[in-house]
């Protein structure tokens, strides 16, 4: 069972797929970390996260950076993902990783931005979880409020209309929806909610099986 789980920053899609994996006893995997990991490894190597052979070189050598480290989820460290995830050579090193990883038993989720179009294309269950710019900029407001950092809402709000717009034009496994993927809003949804819903849409493919 591999369930793979696309959306664009702070639509919730993390949250969600940790809890599908726990719900069904899978193993997961946010792959927005790999790329996290590569952009931190430039930052602190005092480079340029645009510079190709910079963030190439932090791509071969990502396991420097723990994936439990709390500066992986800094502002500064997202935008510098966003911007080494456009590289197509950072990307094919990353990416025989990740399928390694959906190979795992029993099965695997693994959220990110290209895992049902480009990562896992025959994933047994394919999910693009989404939610309204606000809603999602208001999330994000809120988590770093919660770190004890004091941003402005609009920054914060342009910075996500920014990294929507890298992700989904970059040349390279652009930010889409799969055709056979399955499309929840959660910008009125609770993780309650958002999960009942997602449960109902793996549970029927499994009884089809």
């Amino acid at each position: 069972m591999i369930i793979a789980v696309d959306g664009p920053v702070a639509a919730g899609k993390g949250t969600l797929a940790r809890r599908i994996a726990a719900n069904y006893g899978l193993e997961y995997l946010d792959t927005g970390a790999l790329y996290r990991a590569v952009g931190l490894k430039v930052l602190r190597d005092s480079l340029d996260p645009s510079d190709p052979k910079a963030a190439l070189n932090a791509a071969l050598n990502v396991e420097d950076i723990s994936l439990d480290d709390p500066d992986l989820r800094a502002e500064k460290t997202g935008n510098a993902a966003s911007i080494v995830a456009a590289n197509a050579e950072v990307r094919t090193t990353l990416l025989d990783y990740q399928r390694s990883f959906a190979k795992r038993r029993p099965g695997a989720v693994l959220d990110g931005r290209d895992i049902g179009t480009v990562v896992c294309p025959d994933a047994n269950v394919k999910l693009f979880v989404t939610a309204s710019s606000e809603v999602r900029a208001q999330r994000r407001f809120d988590e770093l409020l919660a770190k004890g950092e004091r941003p402005e809402f609009n920054e914060v709000l342009q910075d996500l209309h920014a990294r929507d717009t890298r992700d989904s034009n970059r040349g390279a496994a652009p930010l889409k929806k799969a055709d056979d993927a399955h499309l929840l809003d959660t910008s009125k949804l609770d993780i309650e909610a958002a999960l009942q819903a997602v449960c109902h849409i793996i549970d029927s493919h499994m009884e089809k099986d």
